[in-house]
């Protein structure tokens, strides 16, 4: 189901920009920083100098690293380059700078920290907006993979503007900002200053998960995370680190798993029968347990839900929150023979609720049906 109706009130519709935290900022500069680059992204590094992007780095074995922004960049002295943006909280994957200057080599590059010189704040709900996000276009593959298809005539769809990322992830998401040390950005003078809480709450009614809480370095794979529907994969490109089993997936897999946002609330209530959210949201610790159970129906020949493994709880902020769900639990909770349902550390139940974005998209054969029945 979309949105329900009484999560609608945590959504922001006036223009509001809010500062990111626990965000490090990383300089590539030289006359081969792109091809270095192509040579370790998921996705690939755009043909035209000026244009920025999102992304992964992935190890090996295909499991994200770090989910990253890169900016197009030029220096003071005129020398083309990237900025790369990622959550700089400890974590198992190898540090960021290490990483990168391991696979340097021969390569005409220079990396360097320049986490002291900006900070990073996200923007949304502008009119400004609606110029560039248009309706939306995927390619739905047999693996249960989807990418979004942009207009190969048009712009490029994370824009090219300094230090301005057009954050397509989801429709909806706005801009995102680098912005000097100390500084607020321009936007500030026309929209609601708001508080990084407020940006966690506005990606997870969105439906997107950043930074290691939401996609666990050395974890998480990068289509369960939805990184090919958020266009941080390329399945097209040439050999890359992770490249083998990314590609292997998309083709001969089967994706069983996604990150959906989720509804904390009483376990004897449903979310579409809620008229207010609870007064006291639960607050909840990272990767908790969503635990399925079977609900008896009336129909005896539906399929019994098969006890296969949990869900983890992610990022979560008044009441609602991230989960990495199997998609055959919430098929069977969307079919009313199953519920899902969480215990925190008080011994507590608590009812989780999943929905689908309203951006989500459909594969074709859905949405004609929709379009029919209505």
């Amino acid at each position: 189901m979309p949105l329900p109706p009484v999560l609608r009130s945590l959504v922001r519709s006036t223009p509001t920009v809010a500062p990111v935290p626990h965000r490090a900022v990383v300089s590539i500069t030289g006359s081969q920083a792109a091809e270095f680059l192509n040579g370790l992204t998921a996705a690939s590094v755009p043909r035209h100098p000026h244009s920025h992007f999102y992304s992964a780095f992935l190890h090996a074995q295909g499991r994200v690293l770090h989910d990253i922004f890169i900016y197009s960049h030029t220096t003071p002295t005129g020398r083309s380059g990237y900025l790369i943006e990622y959550d700089a909280r400890p974590s198992e994957a190898p540090p960021m700078i290490p990483m990168l200057k391991r696979y340097v080599l021969r390569s005409r590059v220079k990396i360097q920290d320049v986490t002291e010189e900006y900070d990073i704040w996200a923007a949304w709900g502008s009119e400004r907006e609606k110029e560039w996000e248009t309706e939306r276009h995927w390619d739905f593959a047999r693996s249960g993979v989807i990418e979004p298809v942009w207009n190969a005539e048009g712009e490029w769809p994370w824009g090219s503007t300094p230090g301005v990322l057009r954050d397509r992830r989801a429709v909806g998401m706005g801009h995102r900002l680098l912005v000097r040390k100390g500084d607020r950005p321009q936007e500030a003078s026309t929209h609601d200053v708001a508080s990084a809480d407020d940006y966690l709450l506005h990606r997870i009614l969105h439906g997107v998960p950043e930074g290691i809480d939401d996609i666990p370095p050395m974890q998480a794979f990068p289509m369960d995370s939805n990184m090919d529907i958020m266009g941080g994969l390329d399945f097209r490109k040439g050999c890359y680190v992770g490249q083998e089993l990314t590609v292997r997936t998309y083709h001969t897999g089967q994706l069983r798993k996604r990150i959906l946002p989720v509804a904390m609330h009483k376990p004897d209530t449903s979310l579409t029968s809620m008229e207010k959210l609870p007064d006291s949201p639960p607050n909840l610790p990272l990767q908790l347990e969503i635990r399925p159970q079977g609900v008896q129906t009336a129909d005896e020949s539906a399929p019994r839900l098969r006890a296969r493994g949990t869900g983890k709880l992610l990022s979560s902020t008044r009441g609602v929150g991230l989960a990495l769900l199997r998609l055959e639990q919430v098929a069977a909770v969307e079919q009313g023979r199953a519920r899902f349902s969480l215990t925190n550390s008080d011994g507590q139940e608590w009812g989780v609720s999943p929905y689908w974005p309203d951006w989500w998209p459909q594969p074709p054969a859905e949405t004609e049906a929709s379009e029919a029945s209505q």
